[in-house]
């Protein structure tokens, strides 16, 4: 019962709210988990549900090691799934409206200092003409030129580019674009990615069984348009070869993006569009001192630190 209610959750989400392909599977492997559990506990319809029960629910989560914030993630899907549930008539009432979602230790986004990523774009740079190499160069520019998501990154099409104002045209979380500039370093790769890499890529594409990519900015070795574990997979390669030991993911040089950003004075609404934050809020964690500043304040200012 409670999952077949599920998929007509998922529907909802999918075909009326037309949200991404990524987040409506975030929400199904989250909803799938939750009712599982209810079942394990002999719960299989919306009017057994008791308060109690999504709080036993999060915190077997807890026990079962996750952190605070994959809990709240799922714990949100949950309040999702029984708002929906009372909105189309399903049950009366939602048990999971008073449970809250639990604290979490303030973690401060990974970035780059400005040596790790000179390091990092210097191991991308073409040295044999390969196309891949111009790709790759004009990929990592392009993220630290703009703080763009990964997935942005994928889907940006040519027509989103404008080299005369060198700005690009991001497609943000719920289709929300924005403009926002990159430099002559960043122009300079993208360029010779278009001039010497992309046209080859593309002639890789087998046209028996699919048609050139005529619109994507970034291709992979098959012609198509690069998909967010390729662009992973560049990135990682490149922090080994330049030696980097601070932590890389996905979102790394967007975290540097900003925080570089900021600690060269920018303020943080100026930021928070360039990033595509809805909320002003969620860009003020990259305004925290970094240590290093700190400890330079330190030396400086206290009497007795020398």
């Amino acid at each position: 019962m409670l999952l077949k209610l599920v998929d007509r959750f998922i529907a909802h989400i999918d075909i009326e709210r037309g949200l991404s392909p990524a987040t409506v599977a975030a929400y199904r492997s989250d909803l799938e988990l939750y009712c599982n559990w209810l079942q394990r506990h002999g719960i299989d319809e919306p009017s057994a549900i008791r308060r109690d029960d999504v709080e036993s629910f999060v915190a077997d989560l807890a026990d079962d090691g996750q952190s605070s914030g994959s809990r709240s993630r799922r714990l949100a899907a949950v309040h999702m799934f029984h708002r929906f549930l009372v909105g189309e008539g399903l049950a009366a009432d939602d048990p999971s409206a008073q449970v809250r979602a639990p604290k979490s230790a303030e973690r401060l986004p990974e970035a780059l200092t400005v040596d790790e990523v000179t390091r990092l774009l210097d191991a991308v740079r073409p040295v044999s003409g390969q196309p891949v190499e111009y790709r790759d160069a004009a990929m990592l520019e392009l993220l630290y030129a703009t703080g763009a998501r990964v997935s942005e990154l994928c889907a940006l099409n040519l027509d989103d580019i404008d080299f005369d104002e060198r700005v690009v045209r991001l497609t943000g979380k719920g289709a929300k674009q924005r403009l926002v500039p990159f430099g002559q370093y960043a122009a300079a790769a993208l360029g010779e990615y278009l001039d010497h890499g992309r046209p080859s890529l593309e002639a890789n594409v087998n046209r028996k069984t699919a048609s050139p990519e005529r619109r994507a900015v970034f291709l992979n070795k098959r012609g198509r348009r690069i998909s967010r574990q390729s662009v992973w997979e560049v990135l990682s390669n490149a922090g080994q070869k330049a030696h980097l030991t601070s932590p890389l993911h996905p979102h790394t040089l967007r975290h540097t993006f900003a925080t570089h950003l900021i600690q060269g004075g920018a303020d943080v609404r100026s930021v928070q569009e360039l990033l595509g934050h809805a909320s002003v809020r969620t860009t003020q964690v990259y305004t925290h001192v970094s240590p290093e500043t700190l400890k330079e304040t330190y030396l400086l200012s206290h009497p007795r630190a020398r």
